[in-house]
């Protein structure tokens, strides 16, 4: 298992309050601030062929706005991995060092087969 990983993005129209429905002002929205977390998260898994995550828990404060144009950074960093569960302490940065967001993300490491089939098609 990969111990910490990072992504970074820029924060455009698309990915504020105002454009996600979740607000309207044109910050970076909370939702969006998850799904880069989340992103993160993935990328600090090393999975084995036919496995995948899915996410379980999420607790989150988001501390800062950021205006369109900022880059963000998020980070997760593996606190406990027991079983197939693993927990996360995940970060928000913007470039000058300003905390964004802070928490933790659990994923459950599932075999990827075995989920879909479990999941019955909407209309059958």
């Amino acid at each position: 298992m990969i111990e910490t990983a990072s992504v970074t993005h820029v924060v455009t129209a698309d990915d504020t309050a105002l454009a996600l429905g979740s607000g309207d002002l044109e910050v970076l929205a909370t939702p969006r601030v998850l799904a880069w977390i989340e992103e993160a998260t993935c990328a600090a898994l090393d999975l084995q062929p036919g496995q995948t995550s899915v996410g379980t828990r999420v607790d989150l404060e988001h501390l800062a706005a950021s205006p369109v144009g900022a880059e963000v950074t998020a980070t997760a960093t593996v606190l406990l991995t027991d079983g197939r569960l693993v927990r996360f302490q995940v970060v928000a940065q913007d470039a000058s060092g300003t905390l964004l967001a802070s928490g933790e993300v659990r994923r459950v490491v599932v075999d990827r087969e075995r989920f879909l089939s479990r999941i019955t098609p909407v209309g059958d």
